[in-house]
């Protein structure tokens, strides 16, 4: 038969950048360990910061996922009309739009079963961003 769990992370503000966040979702839905054969769905809830699945062990990966993008999409680009919230506005909804809302993780005995070097980030393209606020739903068939 198979189980759903939900449950929401808020997870603490953070600069501008990629944050690694797998221990964080882990740890807010420990329901995922009593599934034998699952996923785990995780949805962010806001527009101008992103998920993804990438390289957990290198700092310097999520150093260079930042320099790339900033430079693919820069703040104060002229053409941008909707600048409300200064100029990190626009091209954070833009990277968001590159990026994931939502990331689906295959559950095997338990645990996320991505490979060794595979970690979630948050991707953060605001300067000065408030709590961001995941949505976690696990479901699977449970181990017997």
């Amino acid at each position: 038969m198979t189980q759903f769990f939900q449950t929401e992370l808020r997870l603490r503000s953070l600069p501008a950048g990629y944050h690694l966040i797998t221990d964080e979702i882990e740890n807010a839905i420990p329901e995922i360990r009593a599934i034998q054969t699952g996923y785990l769905q995780v949805f962010i809830k806001h527009t101008s910061a992103a998920l993804t699945i990438n390289e957990n062990a290198d700092p310097t990966v999520r150093k260079d996922f930042r320099t790339f993008v900033d430079e693919l999409i820069p703040e104060n680009y002229p053409k941008f009309i909707h600048t409300y919230e200064g100029p990190d506005d626009m091209p954070a909804h833009i990277k968001a739009s590159f990026f994931d809302s939502q990331l689906q993780i295959p559950i095997t005995n338990g645990v996320l079963n991505m490979g060794i070097w595979q970690g979630i980030y948050l991707c953060e393209f605001r300067t000065h961003a408030s709590s961001r606020q995941l949505v976690l739903t696990a479901f699977g068939e449970l181990s017997s």
